[in-house]
C-alpha cells in the first residue's frame, strides 16, 4: 500500500491486511522531521503491534530511551514508556551515508507493552498534566502546573496536592517517573482539576 502513513486509517488497514494476524511488528526508516508523529500515531491507535524497530535521528532515539534525571528525559521518553519498552539497538554514524547527514543516526526497538506501567484513571489528563511539566523546562513542577492549573491564590491548594501525590514542589519535570506521574494525575483527577 501506497500513502502517507498520518493520513491512513491504520485501525481500517489492520482490519484488512492483518486480521489473520496475531501480532505485527513495524520495520522502517523513518523520514526524521516526522518520526514522532508518525509513531505516536501507531502507539496511540492501540494496534495489534509486537514490535516497532526503525532508525531515526540519534538524538531522538535518545530522548525516547532515557531515564528521569537527565537532560534527554522529558514529555517523549515519557509517551514512548509508557507504551513501550525502548532498547537502543546501535548507532548508526552519518558516514555510512551518501550524502553525509548533518546528525547520526540510531536504530531504536520498541517492545510493545502488554500494560502500562502505570494505570491511571484517564489516560488523556495524565499526558495533558505531564506534558505541562515540561512546559518550560528550567521551571519546577510547582510552577509550570500553576501556570496551567491555578489561579495566583490556589498556590496552597497546589502544594497540598502535591504533598498528596508524594511529591516536593521544588522538584522539575524531568525528575518525576513515570508511575510519579500517574499518582499526580489520579490526584488532580480526584481533587476535581482537569
Amino acid at each position: 500500500r501506497h500513502g502517507d502513513v498520518l493520513k491512513v486509517d491504520l485501525q481500517e488497514l489492520f482490519r484488512e491486511d492483518f486480521a489473520n494476524v496475531e501480532k505485527v511488528s513495524v520495520v522502517a526508516n523513518l523520514p526524521y522531521y516526522v518520526t514522532t508523529p508518525i509513531l505516536m500515531k501507531l502507539l496511540e491507535e492501540k494496534l495489534p503491534l509486537d514490535n516497532i524497530v526503525v532508525m531515526i535521528q540519534k538524538e531522538v532515539a535518545q530522548r525516547m530511551a532515557a531515564a528521569p534525571g537527565g537532560k534527554e528525559y522529558g514529555s517523549l521518553s515519557i509517551a514512548v514508556q509508557y507504551y513501550c519498552v525502548p532498547e537502543l539497538v546501535c548507532i548508526v554514524p552519518k558516514t555510512v551515508f551518501i550524502p553525509q547527514p548533518n546528525v547520526e543516526s540510531a536504530v531504536i526497538r520498541l517492545k510493545l507493552r502488554e500494560e502500562p506501567p502505570v494505570k491511571v484513571q484517564d489516560e488523556q489528563h495524565f499526558f495533558e498534566l505531564m506534558q505541562a511539566c515540561f512546559v518550560q523546562r528550567r521551571k519546577t513542577i510547582a510552577n509550570n502546573l500553576k501556570t496551567r492549573y491555578f489561579s495566583g491564590s490556589d498556590r496552597e491548594q497546589l502544594e497540598k496536592l502535591l504533598a498528596e501525590a508524594g511529591i516536593e514542589p521544588s522538584r522539575r519535570g524531568e525528575t518525576l517517573s513515570i508511575e510519579e506521574y500517574g499518582r499526580l494525575s489520579d490526584v488532580f483527577l480526584a481533587a476535581g482539576i482537569r
